[in-house]
């Protein structure tokens, strides 16, 4: 039995598939048609982005290959005619220092081919700033630096022969800014006491409840702390980190039962591991010499 075969099937089908690529070209037509740019400007845009990222891409490779500087920098400057090259800043997470400082160092960049920036150079240079713990900087294409800034936290307020400083807690030296020197932040006194910051942590750690007390450490002959506390009393602890942790260990038990802040003692001696000493205000009374007095043997 023959069998019929019916022409133009084929070609039906076919047309029938082509007509929804010309709808999709027609709707990106209009689309483009909208936009506020000829078509010879997204060209000329578009070839500019190739051979930008080209020539971003070259000096990579050049610099993973290890090729001569002279071809380096001629494809750094070939970036930068191509548009890649620093136009805008940002600087972010600045509060307690002086932000002009950094835009200083950072803005010495401006108007150079993004490839040519010296990244680790520029943290470098911002890490000089006692203020500056780290600094993160990252390329933003095509023109923008972006500086991520780590700033040191205060710990304490550091007094030395008239001049007052912040302290972090590595002991770097904070030149402070009108109002950041906080009343209620512990103050160290004496020379390099700053660099004694965290045996003076470790110490305090040594009795919690005492440590909210403390008003002032001051490093006595780079060799032994002096605490003063809120209620105004000081007391003398011995030389070496075991023996004046444990003194201050005792003290806050002796505190803890007798209540000895608060009391009217002016001053509280336990250099001596064997004994303990206190001295109350003078009384017209008694005798200069009777204002120093055994307490408790430890």
């Amino acid at each position: 039995m023959a069998t019929r075969i019916k022409r133009g099937t084929s070609a039906k089908r076919g047309a029938t598939r082509a007509k929804p690529r010309t709808a999709q070209r027609s709707r990106a037509n209009a689309f483009l048609a909208r936009l506020p740019f000829t078509e010879e400007q997204m060209q000329k845009a578009a070839t500019i982005g190739i051979l930008g990222i080209l020539a971003l891409g070259g000096v990579i490779t050049a610099q993973f290959m290890g090729l001569p500087g002279m071809v380096q920098e001629e494809m750094a400057l070939a970036a930068g005619r191509a548009g890649f090259e620093v136009k805008k800043v940002e600087v972010r997470n600045v509060d307690k220092m002086n932000e002009l400082k950094v835009y200083e160092i950072v803005l010495a960049q401006k108007d150079r081919s993004m490839p040519q920036v010296d990244l680790e150079e520029l943290r470098r240079e911002l890490t000089r700033f006692s203020w500056i713990a780290d600094a993160r900087i990252s390329r933003q294409l095509p023109d923008t630096l972006i500086v991520d800034i780590v700033e040191r936290e205060p710990l304490a307020v550091w007094e030395d022969r008239g001049r007052v400083m912040l302290v972090d807690a590595e002991g770097v030296a904070l030149e402070p800014s009108p109002g950041q020197i906080d009343p209620k932040m512990l103050r160290i006194v004496g020379k390099r006491a700053n660099t004694r910051i965290k045996d003076l942590t470790k110490l305090l750690d040594a009795a919690p409840a005492l440590t909210p007390q403390v008003k002032e450490a001051e490093w006595v002959g780079n060799r032994r702390w002096n605490l003063t506390f809120h209620t105004g009393e000081v007391l003398a602890l011995p030389e070496g980190e075991d023996l004046s942790q444990a003194a201050l260990i005792n003290f806050a038990r002796m505190d803890g039962v007798n209540r000895l802040l608060g009391k009217g003692v002016t001053y509280f001696d336990l250099r001596d591991p064997e004994r303990a000493y206190l001295r109350r205000p003078r009384s017209p009374a008694k005798p200069e010499g009777d204002a120093l007095a055994s307490a408790a043997d430890q």
